[in-house]
């Protein structure tokens, strides 16, 4: 098949990397064109994926609408934040569109296939989700991920795509849960990372990771999601890896914030985009708008947008109210 890869950071050049090993034609698009060629002569992206020989890819293509022209399937992996005006200009396309990119928009409220819709109104939606460190899976480290649509044939294509004896996808219909999963995660590791850098221990992790889940399992069910959905590799998988590994752009972020660091610096020094920053600020509005109880979630919005003190946001969530578990 013909695949367009939209992003050429860690997971979109991971991905393209599995789809050309796949034996696919395979376009990787970035806004950088510096970067691209960059990857075509060294055969490696040494700015996200440094060590990781890559296969020699059919096209990279800095142009965007050439990029997507004549292809059976598109890959958005691009940072939230860039999601609509990428696909603003590419609304015409007519396909599956898989997206990858894990976050929630503030001004409306959408998940990325929601923004996809609304954008590419003639495009089939696949979101792709999982538990999957870029690095990991590029390396071919057992992974799995999970392929959701509304369009089974479309679900089913993706799975076939991506899927090799080392990266299992499954497939699923509830589109809107393993976004939600993925993106809601997120903010949970920065807490976790915070926590990290606070000094405490697994205790400490473990209880936040349950309650986190909670938390996840009750926003999505109201905004429409399957409960179900967030025991499974796009929420309780994706939570456990990324507020546990060192590698989790996340976690690493809220350990800086923990320490000390200062949230604007952090963000200024890293190398990398860090979803759970606006995502903590479109979950919090999410949450407020459909008048669900998240306290973490409320404590890193209050922490990353609001400027309040780490050690205040920990007694806040310590000194809540005693209650039944749910």
């Amino acid at each position: 098949m013909r695949i367009t890869v939209l992003g050429a950071g860690a997971w979109g050049t991971a991905l393209a990397k599995i789809a050309a090993d796949n034996g696919n034609e395979v376009t990787l698009w970035a806004r950088d064109a510096a970067l691209l060629a960059r990857i075509a002569d060294k055969g490696e992206n040494d700015r996200y994926l440094a060590g990781v020989s890559l296969p020699a890819f059919s096209c990279f293509e800095p142009a965007l609408k050439k990029a997507c022209a004549n292809q059976d399937v598109l890959v958005v992996a691009v940072p939230s934040r860039g999601f609509r005006e990428v696909l603003s200009l590419i609304g015409d396309f007519e396909g599956p569109v898989v997206t990858v990119t894990k976050g929630i928009e503030f001004e409306s409220g959408l998940t990325m296939s929601g923004v996809l819709d609304s954008e590419m109104p003639s495009a089939t939606v696949v979101a792709l989700s999982g538990p999957t460190i870029a690095r990991e899976v590029a390396m071919g480290m057992p992974a799995a991920s999970v392929a959701a649509s509304g369009d089974p044939k479309a679900a089913k294509a993706t799975q076939e795509l991506f899927h090799r004896p080392t990266f299992r996808v499954y497939t699923a219909p509830d589109v809107l849960g393993v976004e939600l999963g993925g993106a809601l995660k997120n903010v949970i590791a920065v807490a976790a990372g915070v926590g990290d850098g606070l000094g405490f221990g697994d205790n400490s992790k473990s209880a936040l990771l349950t309650r986190g889940i909670a938390e996840m399992r009750r926003l999505g069910v109201a905004a429409g999601a399957i409960s179900e959905t967030f025991s499974g590799l796009s929420g309780l998988g994706d939570l456990t890896v990324t507020c546990f590994s060192p590698l989790s752009r996340n976690r690493t972020f809220g350990e800086a914030l923990g320490k000390g660091g200062q949230c604007s610096e952090i963000l200024t020094a890293s190398r990398s985009v860090v979803e759970g920053v606006p995502t903590a600020r479109s979950a919090h509005q999410l949450a407020a708008r459909l008048g669900v109880e998240t306290p973490i979630i409320d404590e890193v919005y209050l922490m990353l947008h609001e400027g309040k003190p780490v050690r205040d946001a920990l007694q806040s969530l310590l000194s809540r109210e005693i209650k039944h578990e749910d």
